[in-house]
């Protein structure tokens, strides 16, 4: 115990340049490190960061729209396929060989440099996410795929401005964000590419490629004459180390997402990298929000880069802004690591009321643009999106949309329809979601009855019964309360079962009901069975998704 005490101590009066190994709270370890940490109240431990308070901004805003856009979106084939296209026999496999050719031949690097996204328009883009009622936007910074999708001053190399679209992607949404008004987010996921590439070291193992590497293990050396000459694919693949155990599995790297269960380790080198990477990105474009796609905090427990991270982010929000504005969002977080950041569930949602607010990261198809999901029309629809956010907000809850990109930097039309429906909802109800808090309860029905439990990371979403009428979400503002159907009863009469007369959660006399879309006083009874409501004619669909009604008494 007097060690690490004694080691505490030393690393308390550590300027900001160093850094530590972790193993739970103890420091074991110091090494100096390239980019400081900015200066103010937050240290780079679990502790210091658990004095976090999670800006008003972002609980009144509720509603996010997310570019998850990069090289991957170029063979419109889906999520992952930086990794996918060097697993022989996967569908993204055999896309890549027809499209392109045998990954010993034209690897990830290649798909690189064939995107050019010649029609991207980030403010017609951001703009319509705008008026749809977005209250803050987030691109991709990077993915597990390396690659740094702004002016990147630790990859020089494997960046969107020197390869491919030779654009600063970064720079150009938070110039659109801007000048739409919207905080603006980034997301980073490239701390695994270490584990992630590791597919790309393999070779088939049948055919007439049988045993030939593909590029993963390529070097420098490897590029004369080739387009690439004079630049490094492992400072892209980073795959100068061994392969982790069970590597082949294909599965067995959600075990290892952790880094345990027999990973790879990655060497100081390739984490201070990373670090110095996220620094910098902070450090040019001063994002409100800031979404890891790693548990916890990027290499926790291994290292406390993310810890560091974390702490520079919020001393330079305080610094730059007189008041901490920044987000950070990770997932499976603790009780006390809920304290320290927001808590991320992807592709599901909080079953109960949260203390602390949180955030639904989802999307209408595949994370990267999918083809083949559009030629099936297999988006999710407008009202899934409307019904998910009513239910995400009446439990204290943010939701994060992505609209998948195509590789051109355009999104189709069957895209562009979802998200001008949901525009039009947005118009005529944000008044019951933007600047709510929860109610007593979140709701009542019966889908709740069935609701999926959350699995790791959440990924819950669409396996409890299907929402109705009877479904009925709750939030507050001020003195008012709002009640939203999921649904249109076929009588025209609403009944919410909680407002009954006498009810435990709502004593008060209720003097007036009006209907959100158009401020309209409505009939209605109060009885014990409920509060029942005369909704007014039925307006269009997409207007009538989730139906909102204003109690006030």
């Amino acid at each position: 115990m007097k060690r690490r005490a004694l080691i505490k101590g030393m690393a308390a009066t550590l300027p900001s340049l160093w850094l530590s190994r972790v193993v739970g709270n103890d420091l074991l370890q110091t090494e100096y490190s390239g980019e400081p940490i900015a200066k103010g109240p937050f240290k780079p431990t679990w502790e210091s960061l658990q004095n976090y308070k999670t800006p008003g901004w972002f609980q009144d805003a509720k509603f996010g729209m997310w570019a998850h856009w990069g090289p991957q979106c170029e063979p419109e084939a889906g999520d992952w396929y930086a990794r996918a296209m060097y697993q022989e026999g996967s569908r993204q496999y055999k896309i890549h060989l027809e499209k392109y050719g045998h990954p010993s031949k034209f690897g990830f690097k290649d798909v690189i440099n064939e995107w050019k996204a010649a029609n991207w328009n980030p403010e017609e883009l951001v703009s319509l996410y705008k008026n749809a009622g977005a209250q803050y936007f987030m691109a991709m910074a990077n993915h597990h795929d390396n690659f740094d999708m702004y002016d990147s001053r630790y990859q020089k190399q494997w960046n969107a401005t020197k390869i491919g679209p030779k654009k600063d992607i970064i720079g150009g949404w938070a110039k659109a964000a801007k000048k739409n008004g919207l905080p603006f987010g980034v997301s980073v996921h490239a701390s695994h590419a270490w584990r992630w590439y590791e597919s790309a070291q393999r070779s088939d193992k049948n055919g007439q490629y049988a045993g030939v590497p593909y590029d993963g293990n390529l070097t420098k050396a490897d590029g004369k004459g080739k387009w690439w000459e004079g630049l490094d694919p492992q400072e892209l693949y980073a795959q100068n180390h061994p392969l982790s155990e069970n590597s082949w599995n294909d599965g067995s790297i959600h075990r290892q997402w952790g880094w345990g269960n027999g990973v790879c380790e990655p060497d100081k080198a390739y984490i201070e990298k990373f670090y110095n990477r996220t620094i910098d990105l902070i450090n040019k474009y001063d994002p409100d929000v800031l979404y890891f796609d790693d548990s916890q905090l990027p290499f926790w427990p291994i290292s406390d880069a993310g810890l560091r991270i974390a702490a520079h982010l919020y001393n330079k929000s305080i610094k730059d802004h007189g008041e901490l504005r920044a987000v950070i969002n990770g997932k499976i977080l603790d009780e006390n690591q809920r304290k320290a950041m927001v808590w991320d569930i992807e592709r599901g949602q909080a079953n109960e009321i949260q203390p602390l607010p949180w955030q639904t990261d989802t999307c209408i198809g595949g994370w990267h643009y999918e083809r083949a999901i559009y030629e099936r029309n297999g988006y999710k629809t407008a009202k899934t999106v409307i019904q998910t956010l009513v239910d995400i907000v009446s439990k204290n809850g943010n939701l994060m949309l992505n609209i998948p990109v195509r590789g051109d930097g355009t999104i189709d039309e069957k895209e562009r329809k979802i998200v001008e429906e949901i525009g039009a909802w947005m118009k005529a109800n944000s008044e019951s979601i933007y600047a709510t808090r929860p109610w007593k309860i979140f709701g009542e029905g019966p889908a709740q009855q069935a609701a999926a439990q959350l699995n790791a990371q959440g990924f819950n979403e669409g396996k409890g019964k299907a929402f109705t009428h009877e479904d009925i979400r709750f939030a507050t503002k001020g003195d008012v309360l709002y009640a939203t159907a999921m649904g249109w009863p076929e009588n025209g009469k609403l009944v919410i079962k909680s407002l009954a007369k006498n009810s435990q959660y709502f004593q008060q006399e209720i003097q007036k009901v009006e209907w959100v879309p158009a401020k309209q006083s409505l009939t209605f009874e109060r009885n014990e069975n409920g509060l029942i409501v005369s909704l007014p004619e039925k307006a269009s669909d997409e207007l009538t998704y989730a139906n909102a009604v204003k109690v006030l008494s």
